[in-house]
């Protein structure tokens, strides 16, 4: 068993793609994705579904790791941003050298932040550096940068 991919969709597929390429160094897995028919529609429980969207390869996992998927339906049903404390999937994280950096860079891409950079000890771990932020469309991003404790020997 392995992880495969987490979802995201998208009112601008190609946008969004273009800010996680650009923010977080993902590149696209070919094909771009254009699917509809009976197959999907049985499978999402949806009618007439329609899709287009494309696969990002995620930093840090080669060419086997797994990837971001960002589709966009032809029909979405809108809803307001999560807020960090909501049931269900939250966010996506990101490893990161620079947590203040990243978020710079998220921000010239339109992204915004949700909280302020923090850092924190974490007992038997080390030290982290973290931040809530969001991507354009508003889905939450944690950036976090680790400073791991040393084994004892």
């Amino acid at each position: 068993m392995r992880f495969a991919h987490t979802n995201i969709i998208s009112k601008n597929w190609r946008d969004l793609v273009a800010f996680y390429v650009d923010t977080f160094e993902c590149r696209v897995v070919p094909p771009v994705r254009n699917q509809s028919g009976e197959w999907l529609d049985k499978g999402t429980g949806l009618q007439n579904a329609h899709l287009e969207g494309a696969h990002l390869l995620l930093p840090g996992y080669g060419e086997k790791g797994p990837t971001l998927e960002i589709y966009q339906y032809t029909r979405i049903e809108e809803q307001e941003p999560i807020a960090p404390n909501h049931r269900g999937f939250g966010h996506i994280a990101f490893e990161v050298a620079s947590v203040e950096l990243i978020l710079k860079k998220l921000e010239q891409h339109g992204g915004s932040r949700q909280g302020e950079v923090t850092k924190r000890i974490i007992a038997g771990v080390g030290e982290i550096t973290f931040v809530y932020a969001r991507d354009p469309e508003g889905n939450l991003i944690e950036l976090q940068s680790w400073q791991y404790e040393e084994a004892a020997e």
